[in-house]
């Protein structure tokens, strides 16, 4: 390993080795070659000839496949170094491993045929490796929230005491969000098309030279490219470049995910704190350097510092995408090598972290259920005051007595730090003509939490099961996280 350069962590701690080869030189190069066969092989098949002669031949074609995969990579940085133009380098690499097809590799195109076909193709890769995570985490969610569809605990709204509701119910909130981003994934990539072979301002005019004006020939050289490439179809307008829209859109859904992640994780940051619920912790790990005793949710803020960078780096293709001059301006190019790699392989860190911290999420039920006793008084004052109002007593009346002995309960709780007397406190009111004892029995988290449980059976049921069901070949992965 070099230590002497920097080394981007997303390599080296967070990103998975399946997606970086997919952002790989092997990967972009191999696809570069693999689309310059396909335009040769549409080239020939469409009949391109010189005074009857067959421009393109078999054995060019053979040629070039012989060689697909065995990149020359010395050769081609040491012409990049002398032309200044990555895609002529490769260009010149390939004809020296292929002198029968040099003359015809590339034939017709511009640098963007390779270029712009290739960031499709492995945006598409990425994204189907993202969305098979993606399936996983909710699969790992929709087990935890079953699991705890009924466990009662306090809920919150502004991070204060609010009506009841259940750990799987919380998390059915978390799932639900990644259901959306998978919504938006599918559609993204159910629409992603190639570029196909446009030239230099997306007129095909180079095309319609090579094939004697011949506009049938032409029409017919995108969709045999795009099926070669295994896709449905190419955009059907375009500049030089496939619109930068493309990015700004496969960007958001990537930025949609980390949004969600960074909910999730934040969630469980407070639910540590407050020792209800807890990320996994392994047998050696060290919390701090210096307080021994600390458990750290070191996983949740991970994917909620990672999520932060993907969430601001969507505004890379939105800005590159408005800023496009006419058919092509190459200030794009820069931005998108960063952007658009980076976005996905910070996302392939965060689900795996994801997996990782749902898989072993900690539950304490003792503690979720002291906390709620603790609160529980002041939430069943509304049941114990329409049974003291069934027992005789005057609603308003009864209310404001309430009022006033909760303020009494919550000064002892908050300034005289001592246990929520609440109940006695209303017991020892004659206005009320209930004992501690009857008191005690509306005490019970479940009649409080009202349709929580219900509401998340229903939901993994009826929404989440058809989706895990759609999608079981993606089930099974297992989280790999470096560090």
């Amino acid at each position: 390993m070099r230590t002497d350069r920097y080394i981007s962590p997303l390599s080296e701690r967070y990103a998975s080795q399946e997606m970086q080869y997919i952002f790989s030189q092997d990967m972009k190069f191999r696809t570069w070659r693999r689309l310059w066969i396909a335009l040769a092989e549409t080239e020939k098949e469409l009949g391109l000839c010189q005074n009857g002669v067959p421009v393109i031949t078999d054995e060019q074609i053979q040629e070039l496949k012989a060689h697909a995969e065995d990149i020359n990579y010395e050769v081609a940085r040491a012409r990049e170094k002398e032309v200044r133009h990555d895609v002529m380098s490769h260009v010149y690499a390939y004809g020296q491993q292929c002198p029968k097809a040099a003359g015809i590799i590339h034939l017709g195109a511009t640098s963007c045929y390779v270029g712009d076909n290739t960031d499709i193709i492995v945006m598409r890769e990425a994204l189907r490796l993202v969305k098979a995570k993606l399936v996983n985490v909710m699969a790992r969610l929709a087990d935890f929230a079953g699991q705890y569809a009924g466990q009662p605990t306090l809920a919150f709204t502004h991070f204060q005491p609010a009506q009841p509701t259940t750990v799987g119910k919380r998390a059915t909130l978390w799932l639900s969000e990644f259901a959306l981003d998978l919504e938006d994934l599918d559609y993204v990539l159910s629409t992603l098309k190639l570029l196909g072979s446009k030239g230099t301002t997306g007129t095909q005019a180079s095309f319609l030279e090579l094939f004697d004006g011949d506009q049938e020939k032409v029409d017919r050289i995108d969709p045999m490219i795009a099926e070669k490439m295994g896709f449905a179809a190419c955009y059907p307008v375009s500049g030089q470049t496939y619109s930068r829209k493309v990015d700004t859109r496969v960007a958001n859904v990537l930025a949609g995910i980390a949004a969600s992640a960074h909910k999730m994780s934040n969630d469980i940051r407070l639910l540590q704190h407050l020792k209800e619920v807890e990320e996994p912790f392994e047998k050696n790990q060290i919390g701090s350097s210096a307080m021994a005793y600390k458990r750290n949710p070191m996983r949740s803020e991970r994917i909620a510092s990672l999520a932060r960078y993907v969430m601001v780096d969507a505004l890379n293709p939105a800005i590159t995408s408005a800023v496009q001059w006419f058919e092509r301006t190459l200030d794009d190019s820069a931005n998108k090598r960063l952007s658009i790699p980076e976005g996905f392989l910070a996302v392939d860190g965060i689900l795996d972290l994801c997996l990782n911290v749902v898989d072993g999420l900690v539950v304490y039920p003792k503690v979720i259920e002291k906390h709620l006793q603790s609160e529980l008084p002041f939430m069943a004052t509304e049941n114990i005051m329409m049974d003291a109002v069934k027992n005789g007593g005057n609603r308003q009346e009864l209310h404001e007595r309430i009022r006033e002995l909760s303020m009494e309960a919550a000064k002892n709780v908050k300034a005289e730090g001592k246990e929520n007397n609440l109940l006695e406190l209303i017991a020892a009111d004659p206005a009320f003509h209930m004992d501690l004892e009857q008191l005690k029995k509306s005490m019970e988290p479940e009649r409080y939490v009202g349709c929580a449980r219900e509401q998340t059976e229903r939901y993994l049921a009826q929404v989440i099961s058809p989706i895990l069901e759609e999608n079981r070949s993606l089930l099974g992965r297992q989280a790999q996280i470096n560090v």
